[in-house]
């Protein structure tokens, strides 16, 4: 459903901008820079994009203070990514429909679900489930045995939520992801077979959270594996047993954490990051994409490579490595003319050493 069109004003007011130009130019949608038209808004987040600002077809543009120089209707704010997901976000909201309980789903014995929900057909919900108002479960979600979902929660298909499960207020779970599988826990008996641990706790998920398709986060074998409030994970994340996330982490595809590993808030992990087991990450700690971890790092560590090392002398070692060819022929080089000197300075010295043997 189209959101109606909102006034410039109103929407540099929604992002605490500088108003440029004429408050009444209506604004119905959001594009990127090379597609805007009339009637939309777009933005630029770099001086290099701000000396395009004349070829820009659309009615109004958000750019960074730096920009003084531009001639039509405009708001100015210090983060334009941030400024244009505020109104990116207030165009497409859509509001919450009520559609009650598909006569498809199955519903399992003694389960609380208000009567403000949206439940579509395939859905299956196990014994004392209990979900928030104005959940929506499309269809294929599995909810298990006595899990708990909060308020204005949506699940998209497949998505699985394992026993004993809570998941928070405002949480968005994609396709596929699984939530509260078991652990991989196994002790090793003297002929080398595994013997499989029980894993026995939850997964607790807090308010805030989203977590992005065909991602899988283990329960714990005691106790909770925690996402806490605000922290995004990707596509395809993996975490293990007993992982703890802070608040407002980053978690980027691909990511794998080990069983037991626990982070400090605002921590951001690049594409393919690896993360050894019971470990800490402090606050503020970024990892490098396809980095791996095996040690605790303090707050507002900045890593790369594998084994991750400070990101400044990975930088310098990468550089290096790129020499290492023209270095190695510098180096054959230099020992063929040492041996040319030392043959011209001690000429004969190794038949001598011979005959002396």
């Amino acid at each position: 459903m189209a959101c109606e069109k909102k006034r410039l004003a109103e929407l540099a007011a929604l992002v605490q901008g500088e108003l440029v130009g004429d408050p009444e130019v209506l604004i119905g949608g959001v594009a990127d820079f090379d597609s805007a038209v009339a009637g939309e808004i777009t933005f630029v987040a770099d001086l290099k994009r701000g000396a395009r600002l004349a070829e820009c077809k659309a009615s109004a543009i958000i750019v960074p203070f730096a920009v003084t120089e531009i001639s039509g209707p405009a708001i100015r704010v210090k983060n334009p990514y941030l400024a244009v997901a505020h109104i990116h976000a207030l165009f497409v909201a859509e509001p919450f429909v009520a559609t009650g309980v598909d006569a498809r789903a199955v519903v399992g014995q003694d389960c609380h679900i208000p009567a403000e929900v949206a439940i579509s057909p395939l859905v299956s919900l196990g014994n004392r489930v209990r979900l928030g108002r104005r959940v929506t479960l499309h269809s294929g979600v599995v909810v298990y045995d006595d899990a708990v979902i909060g308020d204005d929660v949506v699940l998209y298909a497949n998505v699985t939520i394992g026993h004993h499960c809570h998941i928070g207020n405002r949480v968005i779970i994609h396709s596929g992801a699984v939530i509260g599988s078991d652990g991989f826990g196994y002790a090793t008996d003297g002929n080398g077979r595994h013997v499989k641990r029980p894993q026995v706790g939850m997964v607790q998920i807090d308010d805030d959270v989203e977590i992005g398709a065909n991602a899988c986060i283990d329960r714990a074998t005691f106790g909770k594996t925690w996402v806490k409030r605000g922290a995004k994970i990707d596509n395809l994340v993996q975490l293990g047993h007993n992982v703890m996330i802070g608040e407002d982490a980053l978690l980027v595809a691909q990511v794998g954490m080990a069983g037991s590993t626990t982070t400090g808030n605002n921590v951001v992990l690049g594409g393919q990051v690896g993360v050894g087991g019971h470990i800490h990450l402090g606050d503020r700690v970024m990892v490098a994409a396809m980095s791996g971890v095996h040690n605790n790092l303090e707050p507002g560590t900045i890593v790369a490579g594998i084994p991750a090392i400070p990101h400044k002398t990975w930088l310098r070692s990468s550089a290096a490595y790129a020499k290492l060819p023209e270095m190695v022929r510098e180096l054959r080089e230099l020992r063929r003319q040492v041996a040319e000197l030392s043959e011209a300075i001690n000429p004969g010295e190794d038949d001598n050493l011979g005959n002396n043997e």
